[in-house]
């Protein structure tokens, strides 16, 4: 196990890129069950998350290699249909199975899902839409049993629009009989690339990019080529690394208009950012962050995966800032940590109520999540003195070498084993 060991008060300063979103990958590899062939998906991040998605798709029987930043997936001899706990356990992202095996085979065995410890994030809406579409679904030891001879056309309505509903719908419903309507179908720009990835193999859909889907089925797919779209929530957590230390930033980003949200408040707090040539870039060098309140919501919307990173940089705003989660009730576990470098933050509900400090200062603190992590990291940037960040296995799960990017910029910070159990 490992910890980061961060020196702060360091001005952030040059030019990175962004990675693929790791979101996005999750969600197309398990698409390339649908058919027996081979897909070559490029711009993969190397997070955990990925490999463990490769490690799932494995011992399903896939051929999955790992070559220049993309993967060869192959998916002509698939020998089971069983997602086992010992894979899935690690992240919820791993339901994604259910749909494409259910809807190829008749038959998916997938263990209830893990991930991150915190929220109520039920998959009765995944169960439902399969149960839609005409599956027979039982809960026995733990697992997900999903029988069909095969899946038919179906309406599917959302009463909360899920991204990962919305994309195990679109995966079942492909090669379904006949035609599946989603409404109130999430919009985010992972299911967008999706469901394009599915019309490149031959999948016919509609309504791309809007709520309401349609997709008439298909008896098969072919192979296909496709490029991961830039992750935007890695993109915001290094504008903020830049902004929260009163640097300057050139970050390499396709598709600007995924973290309209988060550049949209930046400028309300005081940054003028510039997009030109797939260069999104400020100065920060004279900035005093304008405490901004912030009310997180679906897409396109201010990202709940942003939220924690945001705080931190209302840590040291001029006043005070509300950041108010509307869709996890429960995701300030980095509160506590926060306060311990000095912030002063007080939850309130499903609110953080962020009075800005003049400065925080070093301290021992331990992540609880990815994004979590991601706010300590940022703290510990701009704080005077050392910064000690624990149990960084949950940051690896979702960004691709960040310390090396932000050693790239400048930043003194150092990976290093510990002891802790």
């Amino acid at each position: 196990m490992d910890k980061f060991i961060i020196r702060g008060g360091i001005n952030l300063k040059g030019r990175v890129n962004v990675s693929g979103a790791k979101n996005a990958a999750l969600a197309i590899m398990p698409a390339c069950l649908l058919h027996s062939g081979v897909n070559r998906l490029e711009n993969i991040p190397e997070v955990n998350d990925i490999f463990t998605m490769m490690k799932l798709m494995t011992h399903l029987g896939v051929k999955v290699d790992y070559e220049k930043g993309g993967l060869v997936i192959d998916a002509s001899e698939i020998k089971s249909q069983e997602a086992p706990y010992e894979h899935v356990k690690k992240m919820r992202a791993s339901v994604y199975v259910l749909g494409p095996l259910l809807s190829r085979y008749g038959y998916a065995k997938v263990s209830l899902p893990g991930g991150c410890a915190w929220g109520p994030r039920p998959i009765n809406l995944h169960l439902e839409a399969m149960k839609k579409l005409g599956a027979e679904i039982d809960i026995e030891n733990g697992y997900i049993i999903a029988r069909s001879k095969r899946l038919n056309g179906a309406h599917i309505h959302f009463d909360i629009s899920s991204v990962g509903a919305t994309g195990n719908a679109l995966l079942a419903a492909t090669l379904a009989k006949g035609t599946t309507k989603i409404s109130n179908a999430a919009i985010e720009p992972e299911i967008t690339s999706l469901a394009e990835f599915l019309v490149k193999m031959g999948a016919r859909i509609t309504g791309i990019g809007t709520n309401q889907l349609e997709i008439e089925g298909v008896n098969e797919l072919k192979a296909s080529d496709f490029r991961i779209i830039p992750d935007r929530i890695e993109a915001g957590t290094l504008l903020i690394a830049a902004a929260i230390t009163n640097g300057s930033i050139e970050l390499e980003m396709e598709y600007p208009q995924y973290i309209d949200a988060v550049t949209s408040k930046l400028e309300d707090s005081g940054l003028k950012l510039l997009y030109q040539n797939n260069i999104l870039s400020f100065n920060a060098n004279n900035y005093m962050p304008q405490s901004v309140d912030v009310l997180t919501a679906i897409y396109p919307g201010f990202p709940t995966d942003m939220q924690a990173q945001w705080t931190a940089l209302m840590t040291l705003g001029n006043s005070t800032a509300t950041i108010t989660d509307s869709i996890y009730q429960d995701r300030f576990k980095h509160v506590p940590e926060l306060n311990r470098l000095g912030a002063r933050i007080e939850i309130i509900r499903n609110s953080a109520v962020v009075k800005g400090v003049k400065k925080l200062t070093g301290a021992k603190v331990m992540s609880t999540d990815l994004r979590a992590s991601a706010s300590l990291v940022l703290a510990g940037l701009a704080a005077e003195g050392e910064t000690e960040i624990l149990r960084i296995y949950h940051l690896d799960r979702g960004y691709q070498k960040i310390e090396e990017k932000l050693k790239k910029l400048g930043a003194d910070i150092q990976r290093v084993p510990t002891s802790e159990f």
